[in-house]
């Protein structure tokens, strides 16, 4: 991944990291259902979306009283999605078809959010919030594709809302767009794909 790319998540997981200090932390445990894809450069062969997962712990740091805070955590994290490679000669011709490449992420976000925490005691059931900030993608692993090659890394940007309930549990929803490319074709070097997720999940806060 070059510098550029990596030098502001650095800096935004420092930010973080100094500020922190100052918030009420909570760690949890967080597990969600995946719908991803792949946004290709050119639109040259058809590409659907497949399902996937992740899970994790998550951390949350608020700043008392304004409703802001931060959250990060590291998950494991299942993408992919399914190429008709068959449909250009260019692939056809060496006997590729359908091909559905897994894509195995360590995934870290750095997140801004905001939840409303001044509804006159309804916060202590139920509080909306919303966040989003950009989201780093390591991969650890992939599936044998010959066709493919992978980059090492990614940087998405990811915008979510969600709600909290009895300050334990957290229902979310977000979508998160590849900024950079997770793939590219051997034959035609400017093929490449960004990875798109749309994500459902559930946390708990010890």
């Amino acid at each position: 991944m070059p510098k550029r790319k990596i030098l502001p998540i650095l800096a935004i997981a420092l930010l973080l990291t100094a500020t922190a200090a100052t918030a009420q932390v909570r760690r949890g445990v967080e597990a969600a259902f995946n719908l991803t894809g792949l946004h290709m450069k050119q639109d040259l062969v058809t590409v659907n979306n497949v399902p996937g997962f992740k899970v994790g712990f998550t951390i949350e740091s608020m700043f008392p009283g304004i409703g802001f805070g931060i959250n990060t955590g590291a998950y494991y994290s299942l993408r992919g999605a399914n190429m008709k490679l068959g449909e250009k000669k260019v692939w056809a011709a060496d006997g590729y078809g359908d091909v559905r490449p897994y894509l195995h992420y360590l995934e870290i976000p750095f997140h801004l959010r905001f939840k409303w925490t001044r509804m006159n005691g309804l916060e202590d059931y139920v509080a909306p919030f919303v966040y989003g900030g950009p989201t780093l993608g390591l991969m650890v692993a992939h599936s044998k594709c010959d066709p493919l090659s992978h980059a090492f890394g990614e940087v998405g940007l990811t915008a979510g809302l969600g709600f909290e309930i009895v300050h334990r549990w957290q229902i979310t929803g977000s979508y998160t767009w590849g900024l950079t490319y997770a793939l590219k074709t051997l034959k035609l070097d400017n093929y490449s794909g960004r990875n798109r997720q749309l994500s459902v999940g559930l946390t708990y806060f010890f």
